[in-house]
């Protein structure tokens, strides 16, 4: 996994739908944060070269230099791993947001387009991480999954729901806020799961492509 500079690191910017899904035995939470951070930059690079489900919970507790004990000090399982890639990757992408000018826009619209245009260089920028998350996920296990999806309906789909609200409430929209906002998230990772399906465009011109059509959908074109 590409190395995030300090700005980018997860700093529990995101909802969590189950707090208590993870188990430790610590109790420091700025310790905690830390070796959750350290657990997923070990366990990413492991992920990437072999995929989730032959990657065993000892080599991931090699890969970030901790023994077995000091791993389950802090998980109970990979699924928990798996999870914390998870709110790993929606808050490196908030603070890749907030760090950028979208929220300066003075119009709704304008702060539309930023948003969406950072978005799209965030997934290029980690394509191998959002691949990864969506082709990797199925391997959760219930309660998981469950707080995965909850987790993404809250964070990623609720963040383009309540920008569309905005505008809608200066411009329009034609049609569902709700229905848009899910079409958009899943827009915004297409070039990451289906970029090698296209031929001869530079990546500026896929990502213009993708916010044009966005934007036409939605009668702002």
């Amino acid at each position: 996994m590409p190395k995030m500079n300090e700005r980018l690191k997860s700093r529990n910017t995101i909802h969590k739908p189950f707090e208590d899904l993870i188990h430790t035995a610590a109790k420091n939470a700025d310790l905690i944060q830390k070796r959750h951070q350290q657990i997923v930059d070990g366990a990413c690079q492991l992920f990437f070269e072999k995929g989730y489900h032959p990657t065993t919970i000892r080599d991931i507790a090699r890969a970030c230099g901790m023994s077995m004990g000091q791993l389950y000090h802090y998980i109970s399982s990979k699924d928990d791993v798996l999870y914390l890639v998870h709110t790993h990757m929606q808050n490196i992408w908030y603070e890749y947001l907030k760090n950028s000018d979208y929220e300066k826009a003075k119009e709704p619209v304008q702060k539309l387009l930023r948003a969406l245009r950072q978005t799209l260089k965030f997934m290029s920028e980690n394509r191998k991480l959002i691949q990864f998350i969506y082709s990797e996920s199925k391997y959760l296990d219930r309660k998981h999954l469950q707080a995965v999806l909850q987790m993404d309906k809250k964070n990623v789909i609720g963040f383009w729901h309540k920008m569309l609200r905005e505008v809608n409430r200066k411009k329009p929209i034609e049609g569902d806020p709700n229905f848009f906002a899910s079409l958009i998230t899943y827009l915004l990772v297409f070039l990451s799961l289906r970029g090698w399906t296209l031929r001869g465009m530079s990546l500026k011109q896929e990502e213009n492509s993708i916010v044009n059509f966005i934007l036409k959908g939605l009668g702002l074109g």
